[in-house]
């Protein structure tokens, strides 16, 4: 999609309530009222470059349009696996137009950049876009009673 900027999180702080209003209202069970989640504190763990973890913010005509992290905590049934990608967002009206896409090619040349050979990523939604992008599924596994796909990316 053109007319996207990707850029640090650590860089864009001023983004910060935008982004912590997205967390909360796209998985309220985690970050909503009663979830065990706290959107602020991981946002501001994100808030860093040069090192895992990080993140990175779309934005479309200077206004945010999307999020990515790479993240060091492991997926519970996979703790020798590292780094993950997550906490992908894109605001819903703009979703299926390249932003996921953008960010995530974004996110996997950072990774390589900081000397990382693979990535990794669990999902329950997300397996057409990191399909396209040349993710390779690993292994399917029941999580929170959802199926969970475990992707790796190669880089």
């Amino acid at each position: 999609m053109s007319g996207i900027v990707i850029k640090h999180l650590a860089e864009q702080r001023h983004v910060l309530p935008t982004l912590r209003a997205w967390f909360e209202s796209e998985w309220p069970a985690y970050y909503g009222a009663g979830g065990h989640g706290n959107a602020e504190q991981d946002l501001l763990a994100y808030a860093n470059s040069g090192s895992v973890p990080f993140g990175l913010v779309a934005f479309r005509q200077d206004k945010p349009c999307g999020f990515v992290a790479l993240k060091r905590e492991a997926f519970p049934s996979h703790p020798h696996l590292f780094p993950w990608a997550g906490a992908a967002y894109v605001e819903p009206p703009l979703r299926g137009q390249g932003i996921g896409r953008a960010l995530l090619l974004a996110l996997e040349s950072e990774a390589r950049a900081l000397g990382y050979s693979r990535i990794y990523c669990a999902t329950s939604t997300s397996e057409s876009l990191l399909q396209r992008c040349g993710w390779h599924l690993l292994e399917v596994v029941q999580h929170e009673g959802h199926a969970t796909r475990i992707y790796e990316k190669a880089l």
